[in-house]
């Protein structure tokens, strides 16, 4: 069914899928003052990536496009810091968040990758 789906939707599907595994982690986590915290700030940039992501695919312009890419790219790494910390915090969850660290990383790489290709199809369209 992926082979039928364009990549930008195979993507912006693995992004709601974070958004999911994010929440259920984030409900996972102790009730005590540092658990609500982080659980908070996880739920709020982990789960940013893919409605920014729609954003971006309706961008006006190709510079529109690539800052709400950069928008994606920013909520991710910030979501891989309080996952790589609940890791150090948790040590019940270490396993839970690396995984979940592993996915964030790899689409941090393609919204990476994709900001670069935007910004060399800008600069090319320019001369």
């Amino acid at each position: 069914m992926d082979e039928q789906k364009s990549l930008s939707d195979q993507l912006e599907e693995r992004l709601i899928e974070l958004a999911a595994t994010v929440i259920y982690f984030a409900d996972g986590l102790p009730q005590t003052p540092a658990g609500r915290h982080i659980a908070s700030q996880i739920l709020r940039c982990g789960t940013a990536p893919a409605p920014n992501y729609a954003e971006a695919r309706a961008a006006e312009s190709r510079g529109d496009f690539i800052h709400k890419l950069g928008i994606v790219h920013k909520e991710l790494n910030e979501t891989a810091v309080w996952l790589r910390i609940s890791a150090k915090v948790f040590r019940e969850k270490r396993e839970e968040s690396l995984v979940i660290l592993q996915e964030t990383i790899e689409l941090a790489r393609i919204i990476n990758a994709s900001i670069r290709t935007a910004k060399a199809r800008a600069a090319a369209s320019a001369k």
